[in-house]
């Protein structure tokens, strides 16, 4: 790492710590030649990620659209937005970790369902109502019989 006060590679790291989003890593470091101190942050990098639609078209990953929907399927009920946030977070990194470079939407939302079933059932039936496309009350009634016999 150069100084970027003198520009010398002689740098050592002094203090580490966890940045509270817990994404990244906060490093206090001195510098060998000049003797000032200065922080950087380190942040994992991933690999792009690319969603494969129904239609079979491709865009990339947008964190804001999977927000979007968990925070539709969760409207009026009793999840705090922290609680959203860490599943979020949850989906991303399960997301992240299959280390693919493109991923079926309908992976996605499998992966979602499953995270809702666990935090609100009525989340989970509404962003399932959307994502599996009911066409009628039978359809409807049927998951939430299953919903209801677990």
């Amino acid at each position: 790492m150069k100084c970027p006060f003198c520009g010398s590679e002689n740098t050592k790291v002094i203090d580490s710590r966890p940045v509270e989003e817990g994404g990244s890593i906060r490093r206090r470091r001195l510098c060998g030649n000049c003797q000032k101190r200065f922080t950087t942050y380190e942040k994992i990098e991933t690999i792009p990620l690319n969603i494969i639609k129904k239609d079979k078209g491709r865009e990339m990953y947008d964190r804001s659209k999977l927000e979007s929907g968990i925070l539709r399927a969760c409207y009026k009920r009793p999840v705090s937005t922290a609680n959203i946030q860490r599943m979020i977070d949850q989906i991303e990194t399960e997301l992240y970790n299959q280390e693919e470079k493109e991923i079926s939407s309908k992976q996605v939302g499998e992966i979602v369902m499953r995270h809702l079933k666990e935090i609100d059932g009525v989340a989970y039936v509404r962003f399932a109502s959307v994502y599996r496309e009911f066409k009628d009350v039978d359809t409807f009634m049927d998951e939430l019989k299953k919903l209801m016999d677990q």
